[in-house]
């Protein structure tokens, strides 16, 4: 089934060019079943950009779905208009009342900086104890991921002597796993991030489990089976195009940067780079949500409740 989207949001078209389903909210409203209940946490720059990588990999799911977008409240974007913001976001403060069967947190380009000194931090902090009695299952992604290991564990990030960029193997540590039903051994999944977080800093007894690693970025995929938390440092979730345009954009800007590894073919930037990690990145979330879906109360209202 279909993902709901408001009509007017621009992924709408995007994903529909593309062969996702759908749904407009009238036909939805018809539908005699509860849609799963997912949040997205947009911290990224380019607002439109993410969200519809996000809606792509959870509108390819068998469930209806329906995404609502959130943003900070106290921080002004740079890089997505007001008009956009106000059309298709809610504020946490606007929607902390409710509950959610997901809740998606993304990264943001702010890794070098400490926890303490970003401007929503608080806020964040605050967002990140309410999944815990407001969702049943949160996926944190990239520096969003670094920030609620370290809000909820206090495991550090250590930053990297350089960018650690382009597209790297990966070993699937548990096959087991619901959540890598179908992975293959090892797989490729796109990385861009100046920090890390280290398999040292994580405590044998914080039940966090190892699922995804690579012998050259360490850690990638962990689950905590507390709260239901899935934590990715890795961008599994980017286009194509992705690093390609953080790459031209960087040298554009001056900003020292490596051509980004294992990317465009023969090392030349003037070839179309190909995407080998776009299957598992599908996987991955199909994963994710069926895992809400088995798992999940049928009344919302009872999410949490046995974690008070």
């Amino acid at each position: 089934m279909p993902i709901r989207i408001p009509n007017a949001l621009p992924a709408k078209e995007v994903l529909v060019k593309e062969g996702v389903m759908v749904m407009d909210e009238t036909t939805a409203s018809r539908q005699d079943i509860r849609p799963l209940q997912i949040a997205l946490l947009n911290l990224m720059p380019n607002k439109i950009k993410t969200e519809t990588q996000i809606a792509r990999l959870i509108g390819s799911s068998p469930l209806q779905v329906d995404l609502t977008l959130v943003r900070i409240g106290n921080h002004v974007a740079k890089n997505t208009s007001e008009d956009h913001l106000l059309s298709f976001y809610n504020t946490w403060e606007e929607i902390k009342d409710r509950k959610f069967d997901g809740f998606i947190i993304t990264g943001a380009p702010i890794e070098k900086l400490p926890f303490e000194d970003v401007n929503y931090w608080s806020e964040l902090q605050q967002i990140l104890d309410w999944t815990t009695t407001h969702v049943h299952s949160s996926f944190f992604i990239c520096w969003g991921a670094m920030a609620a290991i370290n809000h909820f564990h206090d495991i550090p990030k250590h930053t990297l002597d350089k960018k650690a960029f382009g597209v790297y193997r990966h070993k699937n540590l548990n096959p087991a796993s619901p959540y890598l039903s179908g992975f293959s051994d090892d797989f490729s999944i796109s990385v861009s991030r100046w920090t890390e977080v280290r398999r040292g800093d994580v405590p044998a007894d914080s039940g966090l489990e190892i699922l995804m690693e690579s012998p050259d970025t360490g850690l990638c995929l962990l689950h905590e089976q507390f709260a239901n938390r899935l934590y990715i440092f890795n961008h599994i979730e980017y286009d194509s195009t992705s690093l390609s345009d953080e790459y031209f954009r960087d040298q554009e800007n001056g900003t020292p940067v490596d051509l980004p590894a294992n990317y465009f073919p023969n090392d030349d930037p003037k070839n179309t780079p190909q995407n080998r990690w776009r299957s598992h990145a599908f996987l991955l979330f199909g994963n994710w949500i069926n895992q809400v879906y088995q798992t999940t109360q049928f009344d919302l209202n009872d999410i949490g409740k046995d974690r008070t």
